[in-house]
């Protein structure tokens, strides 16, 4: 999967170096005090204590405590799409195994990050940035699933049927609402060994509309799923 290029640097405006000890320590700070209270009840002098900071020099790093946010929803995206790397144009391989290996790498990302993600998903109502960096997203994994449909179909393995970018967005729209029950325990929701196969049961029902997929291709040797 070719990786989305995220906006703008969230943080201080001049040149910094990416390992900069003292903004890893606020990023660090931020998603630690994510997994213990919401988004909203955590200040800047919250953060900036904790990565043993003063109040002005986290200024010198982001403009606000969204920023950080922002900057960690970046991060996690990145983390995704290199984990996604080329498994979507390995399909013809195996495809079973192949969804379930991106539906898998996905869920370790997420839900390796789940806080970032819950709180993210909480301020996209009212925090702009948010939203439009989340569709932005959204619409590259869209047209990534929805090229690998049509792929699909051209090769023979899915039938045709519903236009394949409206089911590209049904198909992650589905993941991003599960995901989110599941990581938040909104209930109903999937439990969490479950997930995985459960999604991947819909997604090659809905796009081989079949149980039985078609064999792998002659000559290519199944990687492990």
């Amino acid at each position: 999967m070719t990786p989305i290029a995220t906006s703008s640097p969230r943080g201080r405006r001049t040149a910094r170096s990416s390992g900069d000890d003292r903004e890893s320590a606020i990023l660090a700070t931020a998603e630690r005090l994510l997994d213990e209270r919401p988004f909203a009840d955590i200040s800047i002098d919250d953060l900036a204590r904790g990565a043993g900071i003063s109040r002005p020099t986290f200024y010198f790093y982001f403009p606000s405590k969204d920023a950080v946010l922002l900057t960690l929803l970046d991060r996690v995206i990145e983390e995704a799409n290199a984990a996604a790397g080329d498994v979507l144009d390995r399909l013809a391989e195996d495809p079973r195994a192949r969804w379930r290996e991106l539906i898998d790498r996905f869920h370790e990302t997420f839900g390796g990050h789940r806080t970032v993600v819950l709180a993210c998903a909480q301020v996209r109502g009212t925090n702009a940035e948010v939203r439009q960096l989340w569709a932005t997203v959204m619409e590259h994994w869209v047209r990534a699933i929805e090229t690998a449909i049509v792929a699909e179909r051209r090769r023979g393995a899915a039938p045709d049927g519903l236009p394949a970018r409206d089911l590209a967005i049904a198909l992650n729209s589905m993941n991003e609402r599960v995901w989110y029950a599941t990581f938040a325990a909104d209930g109903p929701a999937v439990a969490e060994p479950d997930v995985v196969d459960v999604l991947l049961d819909v997604w090659l029902a809905a796009i081989y509309r079949t149980a039985t997929l078609p064999p792998a291709r002659p000559g290519v040797s199944p990687a492990p799923g």
